[in-house]
């Protein structure tokens, strides 16, 4: 029997890193839950115990129930039966069994029915769910917009749709894209007006590319403000698929993670609950969602990385050429040392982000609850910045990753790997979205390259760079002590032409040049906990230098006449 939790040491270095201490005691507000309910935790052992419990019941799910499932869900899909998505088999069976463990709201209050597990353990199912299943691991995943109204939402609507989260599993979307509004969601037009006679706000419209599209709780971004246009007449609803008022139009026929329903939806009279304040739904709440699920597909890349990982070192130790496993050449063990040390780099990267995440979204919620000590509200914005700076990062590398991992990996299989007799061509296919969903690699390089010019990710290096390391490491800590003077150097080159057009041009080079430098870090930081993390630490770090002096030659060599000659070369091209 498989289990996706007990069988990954990394997990356990993850819920004991020295920040978790702090995380849980914020997030049981020195365990009051206990007096009250007999599952909440006594101490911090107590919760670390539950976490290991639950997260371990999860993963047997994951290898025995969800793993197996994955080649018949891409071959069926859903359909759309009467207006509405029917999961395939092997989905409703997955839903079925997370549903019947007690696994749905795994991170919501205990008054809702939740286990009020921190976001690291969610990211953590997130992950192992996505190993099993990346497509089913869209819809496990949503809980997201669970966590959105228990943040933004009324008592009342958190009283109505919470508990069904928790203790029916019901599923939720977030009907955000439309036809004419993609990435532009201030271009939003699906029309929300209040109707007196019914005492409800009705929508009317389309939305296209939702994810789990006909869920049972769908948070909607629509245009509430007659005359308006931009990002100032929108805001967010509830809306309860109960209702019956939306109609699957069609199930998009996609490339990859076939088991998740990728919808057009028809709005017609559709009664919906304003959620927060009018005018706020993407100015706010769109983007809390949006953060985390970034965050989500951060962990979605992580288990998809390591699934393929897997696939291709079992291949590499069963397939023989020549007389012996090809693991043997060198070729292909080259392959495997950069795949592992990017998975390795993408995981350390995820739980450094929701740890980042965690304390200061956490703070916030205390917040609510009473005035924060002048201590708690500089670390909560401390940590809110670090947050807002890693997420993009942690998007634009996981996913980066995630698809040459995959491709590595089907490399090693050879013409096999292209066969569907093997898990690899899925993993593959179901791979390139990561980099496109929730905000492209080019998006997330915008919201980046701030951190740069400001200086946030130089500071946090630095950070890492005063902290002790252990002897067998220190070599990498010079290795990484010059990659930082050099990314100044480079930073300041393009700084200091005063462009931003030029800025824009070189963004993702520098960002990508910061990315190398903290990942090495955090590798670095784990290097001392066993050797596996050390040698993945080696394997990155000499290749983050390669590639950092490859960029840093690029932009040292530029100019800002560049962008023209680019622009001349793009119009003049004749199709």
């Amino acid at each position: 029997m498989a289990n996706f939790f007990n069988d990954n040491t990394d997990f356990q270095y993850h819920l004991n890193h020295p920040m978790m201490k702090k995380i849980v005691e914020l997030r049981e507000r020195a365990f009051r839950d206990a007096a009250t309910c007999d599952y909440a935790p006594v101490n911090h052992q107590d919760a670390i115990d539950s976490y290991n419990q639950v997260l371990s019941v999860l993963g047997e799910i994951c290898g025995d129930v969800i793993a197996p499932n994955a080649e018949s869900v891409d071959h069926e899909g859903p359909t759309v039966v009467n207006d509405h998505v029917v999961y395939a088999r092997g989905t409703q069976e997955n839903h079925d069994a997370l549903k019947q463990a007690g696994l749905y709201g795994i991170s919501l209050p205990r008054r809702y029915g939740g286990l009020n597990f921190p976001l690291v353990c969610f990211v953590m199912s997130n992950e192992m769910v996505a190993r099993g299943d990346v497509g089913f691991e869209n819809i496990w995943g949503l809980q997201d917009c669970a966590e959105t109204l228990n943040e933004f939402a009324s008592d009342e609507i958190k009283q109505e749709f919470l508990p069904r989260v928790c203790n029916e599993g019901a599923t939720c979307a977030m009907d955000l894209t439309e036809p004419d509004a993609g990435s532009d969601l201030q271009a939003v037009m699906l029309k929300a007006h209040w109707d007196d006679a019914k005492q409800t706000w009705l929508l009317n419209g389309v939305k296209r590319f939702i994810t789990n599209g006909d869920g049972d709780i769908s948070l909607v971004l629509a245009r509430s403000e007659e005359g308006t246009s931009d990002a100032r007449g929108l805001s967010m609803f509830v809306y309860d698929r109960r209702h019956m008022a939306v109609k699957v139009r069609r199930i998009e026929n996609k490339m990859g993670i076939k088991g998740s329903p990728t919808c057009e939806l028809v709005f017609t009279n559709a009664p919906a609950q304003l959620v927060g304040d009018r005018k706020m739904g993407l100015i706010k709440y769109v983007m809390a969602l949006m953060n985390a699920a970034r965050l989500g597909i951060g962990a979605q890349s992580t288990g998809l990385s390591e699934a393929a990982y897997r696939e291709g070192l079992k291949y590499a130790r069963e397939r023989f050429q020549f007389g012996k496993a090809i693991i043997e050449f060198p070729a292909v063990y080259e392959l495997l040392a950069n795949m592992k040390s990017r998975l390795h780099a993408s995981r350390a990267m995820l739980y450094e982000t929701t740890r980042f995440v965690e304390i200061y979204k956490t703070y916030e919620t205390i917040a609510k609850e009473r005035k924060l000590e002048p201590e708690e509200r500089n670390e909560m914005k401390f940590y809110a910045r670090l947050a807002d700076a890693f997420t993009p990062m942690l998007k634009l590398f996981s996913s980066e990753y995630c698809n040459s991992v995959a491709y590595d990996s089907l490399q090693i299989h050879g013409g096999s790997g292209y066969m569907k007799d093997y898990a690899v061509e899925r993993l593959y296919r179901d791979a390139r979205i990561t980099n496109i969903y929730e905000g492209t690699s080019q998006l997330q390089v915008v919201a980046a390259i701030r951190h740069v010019t400001t200086g946030t990710y130089l500071t946090q290096i630095m950070a890492y760079e005063g902290m002790e390391y252990c002897g067998e490491v220190e070599h990498l800590h010079r290795e990484l002590i010059e990659m930082r003077k050099e990314y100044e150097t480079v930073v300041a080159a393009v700084v200091e032409k005063a462009d931003n057009d030029y800025i824009d041009f070189h963004a993702r080079r520098m960002v990508e040049m910061a990315g190398h430098i903290v990942l090495g870090y955090l590798l670095v930081t784990q290097a001392c906990e066993e050797d596996e993390y050390r040698r993945s630490a080696e394997v990155y770090i000499k290749d983050g230098r390669a590639e950092n002096r490859k960029r840093a030659e690029y932009i040292h060599s530029s100019d800002p006449k560049d962008l023209e000659l680019l622009k001349m070369s793009v119009s003049a091209t004749t199709v």
